[in-house]
């Protein structure tokens, strides 16, 4: 599932493949992923106008165009990629904006579980976004921990909890607090100052370490690397990592390590 790193990802893609060039053509292949906008208002809205710059929020992808804001959410399989337009549309090419220059920019996602959203101006647009908490990226401290200790809920649940702070996932959340030893079943509320100061040191160092290989890296040495092998080892002490759910997410951790929780 796309995170914040992904993201950030592609932003840098959508800078390259498209800042400072005009749309020439819109064609929507699968109009599911579509919200809140039609077919056709898309294509008028959009042809004709030059991307001019591009931001991300937590796991959201703002495009600016000088008018209307194209919004973009990846869900679980979505991506955006960089093409010339003689290459061939992939299967999952949902919306394909042909840009001068040759080039193309295209919305890919298997499962359509998001989507694209346009919104008239950045009102608009942040008025969709109104109900997202801080960005991950670049919350200060003071503002992580107070929304931390106003929380009753799991910290693992309060960390992936969008409206909380915007940009974890589960593959972070997990790795966060492994690194910073919080068991995720903790109580967010109940975390000690310097528990919290730790965990948002550690939330920091592994999204700059993440943002730089455009992913959450399945390192050796991180528990990423290790959560999907078929019988894993905690990569910092060894002991068996333990797997539960918890909100309904698959949620790895080490019982050395982490201990506690509920």
């Amino acid at each position: 599932m796309p995170e914040l790193p992904d993201v950030e990802g592609f932003r840098k893609v959508l800078e390259s493949c498209a800042q400072g060039r005009v749309v020439r053509r819109v064609d929507v292949h699968d109009a599911g992923v579509l919200h809140g906008v039609s077919v056709r208002r898309l294509c008028e809205a959009l042809e004709g106008r030059r991307f001019t710059g591009a931001e991300r929020h937590g796991k959201w992808l703002l495009a600016r165009t000088g008018g209307p804001l194209l919004l973009l959410h990846f869900g679980m399989t979505g991506r955006l990629v960089c093409a010339d337009a003689g290459d061939a549309v992939d299967a999952h090419d949902r919306v394909v904006f042909t840009l001068t220059g040759g080039r193309q920019l295209r919305y890919r996602d298997q499962r359509k579980l998001q989507g694209l959203w346009l919104c008239h101006d950045a009102a608009g647009a942040a008025r969709l976004l109104e109900r997202q908490g801080p960005d991950a990226l670049a919350v200060d401290r003071d503002a992580f921990e107070a929304a931390l200790s106003s929380r009753r809920g799991k910290v693992k649940t309060v960390l992936t909890d969008q409206t909380v702070l915007a940009g974890l996932g589960n593959l972070l959340a997990d790795e966060v607090l492994w690194r910073a030893r919080l068991h995720p079943a903790l109580r967010a509320g109940d975390l000690p100052q310097p528990d919290r100061r730790r965990l948002y040191t550690h939330m920091r160092r592994t999204l700059r370490s993440a943002v730089t290989a455009g992913c959450v890296p399945p390192r050796d040495a991180w528990l990423t690397g290790h959560r999907d092998d078929p019988d894993p080892a905690c990569p910092r002490c060894g002991t068996h990592l333990r797997r539960t759910r918890l909100s309904g997410r698959t949620t790895i951790w080490c019982p050395r390590c982490q201990p506690g929780g509920s």
